[in-house]
């Protein structure tokens, strides 16, 4: 079990989960903010919340259930069902808070005994870099599909869950950055699999990446809002939505079950600061660019450039965005996304405005890396 929020964790061999996945009740995360990936599962009720399952690493699967309060494991054993199917029963009994506590630091300990969460061997990472960026010397642009694994990310009844459609569309702007012969190419996950936000920052870094772009659809109550937004990190949220949606993506470690080490290290060099600063400029030079050609090829926000601290846009080195591809929770957006000719459409205006921005960089181009946060002018 951990706490903060109150979880029990089922860890277990690669499984084939024979359950629809639905979308579940919401958790709880710091200042009632929502957590990503409220997964498969209704709310069930009693001391259990929700529960959502998936993959989590090489070979390893997990069940996350949210609980409404302190409780304890009182037996869990699986049990042979027909055609080869086990079905697992877990027992759960209200605890008190003090022995909640203590097992989840026991909990804790557990997992930092573990490998990495999302982490691929790294002989494999390495040899898979080495072949890409071999290719002539080509810029890395690293796609990060969001979410993945036991975190489905947004959810809507009926429609395909955020890790399916972002990860569709992160191979198809892959297939359109190759085709043009001056980029190559490398994804946080080539399929269903969960990888943790400090790991896909450190992916991007380890491999030299010149730009990262982190690819997400969001999800409201509010079924009206639709389009396409661009993010960027900042110290500052550039308005309350932007806050609200950092806030829940920062919670994704945690909704697969993962818990994640802040980073406490208070960088002041000079030249650290500096490249941070550079950096960050570029990132907006990209936002902007990447905003002007989305709206050539299909709808934007309203508001559709904004900033907050995404804990995934945090390289300090490498300019990183953060592209929302529209709302899952709309449903013209949700069946646009759905559909290769939208995908094509869209994956092309992306690649577009990377060679864009790569333009703007070449010595003649006159890189402007100038200006504000987003919002601030």
């Amino acid at each position: 079990v951990l706490a903060d929020p109150a979880r029990a964790i089922v860890d277990l061999p690669e499984m084939r989960f024979d359950v629809s996945p639905q979308p579940a009740a919401p958790i709880a995360g710091p200042r009632g903010a929502r957590a990503a990936g409220a997964g498969a599962g209704q709310r069930v009720g009693g001391l259990i919340l929700s529960y959502r399952f998936g993959a989590v690493g090489p070979g390893r699967s997990r069940i996350v259930i949210d609980l409404a309060g302190p409780a304890r494991i009182v037996h869990a054993a699986s049990e042979p069902g027909p055609e080869g199917r086990a079905r697992l029963v877990i027992d759960l009994a209200p605890s008190d808070s003090t022995s909640f506590a203590v097992a989840s630091l026991e909990g804790r300990s557990l997992q930092a005994q573990a490998p990495r969460p999302g982490a691929a061997a790294p002989a494999e990472r390495e040899a898979s870099e080495a072949q890409r960026l071999g290719r002539g010397g080509r810029p890395l642009i690293v796609i990060d599909p969001g979410h993945g694994g036991v975190d489905v990310g947004a959810q809507a009844a009926g429609r395909p869950a955020e890790k399916e459609i972002v990860l569709e569309f992160s191979r198809a702007l892959a297939r359109k950055l190759e085709e043009t012969g001056r980029f190559s190419t490398l994804l946080t996950r080539e399929g269903d699999s969960f990888v943790s936000l400090p790991e896909r920052v450190r992916i991007a870094r380890n491999a030299g990446a010149q730009l990262f772009l982190s690819v997400h659809a969001d999800s409201l109550n509010e079924a009206t809002v639709s389009g396409a937004t661009v993010y960027t990190v900042s110290d500052k949220a550039s308005d309350a939505h932007a806050a609200r949606l950092a806030e829940r993506e920062n919670l994704a470690d945690k909704a697969a079950g993962f818990e994640t080490a802040e980073d406490s290290s208070d960088i002041s060099d000079i030249l650290f600061d500096l490249t941070r600063r550079e950096t960050r400029a570029y990132s907006h030079v990209f936002a902007r660019t990447l905003v002007s050609v989305w709206k050539e090829a299909a709808g934007l926000n309203k508001n559709p450039h904004r900033a907050a601290g995404f804990r995934v846009l945090q390289a300090p080195d490498v300019p990183s965005a953060l592209l929302e591809l529209g709302y899952i929770s709309h449903q013209k957006d949700a069946e646009l996304m759905n559909t290769p000719a939208w995908r094509d459409r869209t994956a092309g205006a992306v690649a577009r405005s990377i060679e864009a921005f790569f333009a703007l960089r070449e010595p003649d181009g006159a890189a402007q890396a100038g200006g504000g946060e987003a919002g601030g002018g």
